[in-house]
C-alpha cells in the first residue's frame, strides 16, 4: 500500500487536517478491510477501480466515485474490486460544515455523492477536473480553489461548537461538557443540538472516538504493549473500560487488532 499525506493551504489548515492518496496494486484475493471511526469527515474521489462497501456479511454497495463519508460511530468493511487509486480530503470534525448547507447529521454513517451536496453540474465538473489532473499537486490545487470559493460564501462555524471540538481534541476526548461550558449548563441543550447539526454526532460520541484514537496510536506505534498502561494514559477508568470501547469501535479486542489482515488499512491511516 502506498499511502501519502499532504498539508493544506494556510487559509484552510484550521478546517482541513490533510489531503491523502492511497494506491494499492491489483491483488488476486484482496481481503476485506475494516474501517474504524476517526472522528473526521472525508471527501474522496475514487480514481481506480470500484470499491465495495459491505452493508452486511455478504451484501454490499459500490461506493460513489465522488463522495463525502460522514461521521461514523461504528466500523464497516470495504473491499477493492481491482486497482486502488484514491485522492481524499480529511476535514477536522467541524471543518466540513463550512462548505455545505445540508445539516451534517444527515451525512452520518454513510457515503453521500457530491452531486447531492453541490448540485449535479458543479459536482460533475469538479470530478472531471480531479480525474483529468496530471498529479496530486494539481488535484490539491483544484480542490483548494473549489473549497476557498465555497468558504467565501458560507458563515463560519458556531464558536461554541468549535470550542467544544478544540477542547475534546486537546484533551484526547476526555474533557467533560460541564468543564467545556465552564458551569454554564444553560448552553448544554444548544450545544448538543448545534453539535449534532454541524459535526454529525454528539459531543460524547466524538469524545469517545478521539480518546480511542489516542490509545490506538500508542498501540500501533508500540510506545507500550501493556494494555493497562495504555488504558490509564488514555484516561480510561481501567483496562476493561478501554477494551469495551475498543471493541465497540473496531469490532475486536486490542490484542486481536494487531496483525489482523482486515485491519491493515485502518492501521496504516492511524500510524
Amino acid at each position: 500500500m502506498n499511502y501519502q499525506t499532504f498539508k493544506p493551504h494556510s487559509d484552510l489548515e484550521s478546517l482541513i487536517s490533510c489531503y491523502w492518496t492511497l494506491e494499492v496494486p491489483i491483488q488476486k484475493d484482496p481481503e476485506k478491510q475494516r474501517i474504524i471511526p476517526d472522528g473526521c469527515i472525508e471527501m474522496a474521489f475514487i480514481l481506480g477501480d470500484d470499491i465495495k462497501r459491505y452493508t452486511s456479511e455478504d451484501e454490499f454497495i459500490l461506493q460513489p466515485r465522488a463522495m463525502v463519508l460522514g461521521q461514523t460511530i461504528e466500523p464497516f468493511y470495504i473491499k477493492p474490486t481491482g486497482y486502488v487509486n484514491t485522492f481524499a480530503i480529511r476535514f477536522y470534525p467541524y471543518g466540513f460544515a463550512n462548505f455545505v448547507t445540508m445539516p451534517i447529521k444527515n451525512l452520518a454513517n454513510k457515503e453521500t455523492p457530491l452531486k447531492l451536496l453541490f448540485g449535479e453540474s458543479t459536482a460533475k465538473e469538479l470530478e472531471q477536473k480531479i480525474i483529468n489532473a496530471t498529479d496530486t499537486k494539481q488535484r490539491i490545487s483544484i480542490i483548494e480553489n473549489f473549497l476557498l470559493k465555497k468558504l467565501n460564501t458560507k458563515t463560519t462555524i458556531d464558536t461554541i461548537v468549535k470550542q467544544t471540538v478544540d477542547a475534546l481534541l486537546s484533551s484526547n476526548g476526555t474533557e467533560s461538557i460541564k468543564t467545556i461550558l465552564k458551569e454554564d449548563l444553560s448552553k448544554r441543550r444548544q450545544l448538543e443540538r448545534n453539535f449534532k447539526q454541524q459535526i454529525g454526532v454528539s459531543p460524547k460520541q466524538l469524545g469517545k472516538v478521539i480518546r480511542l484514537q489516542t490509545a490506538l496510536k500508542m498501540l500501533l506505534n508500540k510506545k507500550t504493549d501493556n494494555l493497562t498502561k495504555i488504558a490509564y494514559q488514555s484516561d480510561y477508568f481501567d483496562q476493561s473500560h478501554f477494551t469495551k470501547d475498543f471493541k465497540e469501535f473496531t469490532g475486536v479486542n486490542p490484542k486481536e487488532f494487531l496483525g489482523n489482515e482486515n485491519m491493515m488499512l485502518s492501521a496504516l491511516f492511524y500510524k
